[in-house]
């Protein structure tokens, strides 16, 4: 071999020997080691790093190897101490096959598992050798979601949908099932989705789809998803479709139904279109679903975007007759120790068993840290309050994390855990830098009702 060509070998053998040995970081909250997803680094070169589900980092930036790099730290509520001119980071020397690790302080009460949807959950892992079985979905962003259980596996709804082969992606509902899926104690979060799919008759990919057939113009949106009893105690799955234009305008509501055959949605009736008659929409059964038994005995479903507004008895046959629907009066928000009262967004109640108490999360509307990105827990003796005792259990600074929901179907009566996920996002929040494979995803929080402050006698 010429001397310049045996040169040339040895540089491509040696580079690709850097590009297969990253540097690993591992993230991890300061005294328990727990690995901290959605944790980002940042240089002074602009170069952004986020952790993935395992908490992990894979370094592979040749200028960094061998140099002592500064890496500011940006962590929603994960935090290390400010140096002498105010900077929160720390000084890393990354090198090819070595390990270096990052404790972040954790500031907010619920501690957050892991993204649930999106590309690349990890992609850090894998680049350094770990979780290789797991397998990508094809979504890359999925907005809010709604579930219900039916047929033994849970049912998951999201809202629009990106892909990868183009921005325009899923505007007719995205779904999967789990089950038997329960999130672990500490990461790393590996959900279980078995996507709804249809091979893409160009490329003979394997792609999710919508599953909401609702005739219109605009995107549909699906909420209050529940699983209700007809006559002779045969269920069916529900929900109410909204049609959506313009700057989010809704025209038109109906009740929808799931073909379990057909794998989707079929419209069951139109109960509102927007006329010069009727241009706001009635009360309608939508939000998220939550069973209620009143004192008589009598079950009913709940339905609200955060606080219970309307209510229907609890078979398939009201929840189809809207004279059967009940108006209920919701609060403005709920109230601090301290007797602030703080304005929700749009949330979830339920009950649960362990607390004994009704619980409901929601965002801030006009949060400090950002318009739609602080996330609030409250209790009450009941679903209708009064709500007190609001505790801020997550931060976003200048991210927005709307529309949250808790998780009931996770709630056990021997565990005082309470977990709840929102969507992740630029939107709305002034914010013009999304984070790298988080933007536009959900992502799962955990909160321990046994600990301060929500611990008995605290």
């Amino acid at each position: 071999m010429r001397p310049a060509l045996r040169t040339l070998a040895g540089l491509l053998l040696a580079a690709t020997a850097v590009a297969a040995e990253p540097c690993r970081i591992e993230i991890v909250e300061r005294g328990d080691g727990r690995p901290v997803p959605g944790v980002e680094l940042r240089t002074t070169h602009g170069v952004r790093l986020v952790s993935d589900n395992a908490g992990l980092i894979a370094c592979d930036l040749p200028e960094l190897m061998g140099r002592a790099t500064w890496f500011a730290v940006h962590g929603h509520g994960y935090d290390v101490p400010a140096d002498g001119f105010g900077y929160r980071g720390v000084r890393l020397t990354p090198a090819p096959g070595a390990t270096a690790r990052v404790e972040v302080d954790r500031s907010i009460v619920a501690r957050r598992l892991g993204r649930l949807t999106g590309a690349g959950l990890f992609a850090e892992a894998q680049k350094l050798g770990e979780q290789l079985d797991w397998r990508e979905s094809g979504v890359f962003g999925a907005d809010s979601v709604v579930t219900a259980e039916f047929g033994g596996r849970l049912h998951w709804f999201w809202g629009d949908t990106n892909l990868a082969h183009h921005p325009l992606g899923i505007f007719g509902v995205s779904a999967a099932t789990t089950e038997g899926f329960s999130p672990p104690a500490r990461p790393p979060l590996r959900p279980p989705y078995a996507y709804f799919t249809r091979t893409d008759a160009g490329s003979g990919e394997l792609r999710p789809v919508g599953v909401a057939e609702v005739p219109g113009e605009g995107p549909t949106w699906l909420w209050g998803a529940v699983t209700l009893p007809d006559a002779r105690g045969e269920p069916h799955l529900v929900a109410a479709a909204v049609k959506v234009k313009g700057r989010m305008e809704a025209y038109r509501w109906d009740l929808v139904e799931w073909d379990a055959a057909a794998s989707r949605f079929r419209p069951l009736s139109t109960v509102w279109t927007r006329s010069a008659q009727s241009p706001t929409p009635p009360l309608l059964p939508e939000g998220h679903a939550t069973p209620w038994t009143d004192p008589d005995g009598r079950k009913w479903m709940l339905f609200g975007e955060t606080f219970p507004k309307l209510r229907v008895p609890a078979t398939y046959e009201a929840w189809r007759d809207p004279s059967r629907w009940e108006p209920v009066d919701p609060p403005a928000g709920a109230t601090t120790r301290e007797g602030r009262l703080i304005k929700a967004h749009r949330g979830h109640v339920a009950w649960h068993p362990w607390s004994r108490r009704w619980w409901a999360v929601f965002t801030e509307h006009g949060g400090a840290s950002s318009f739609l990105g602080e996330v609030w827990l409250a209790s009450a003796s009941g679903p209708f309050g009064p709500w007190t005792d609001a505790r801020k259990v997550a931060s976003h600074d200048r991210m927005s994390f709307y529309n949250p929901v808790l998780h009931p179907e996770f709630f056990r009566a021997d565990s005082p855990m309470i977990c709840f996920e929102g969507t992740y996002v630029t939107t709305f929040s002034g914010n013009a830098q999304p984070t790298p494979r988080w933007d536009y995803n959900q992502v799962l929080y955990q909160v321990d009702l046994s600990a301060p402050p929500f611990a008995p006698g605290r």
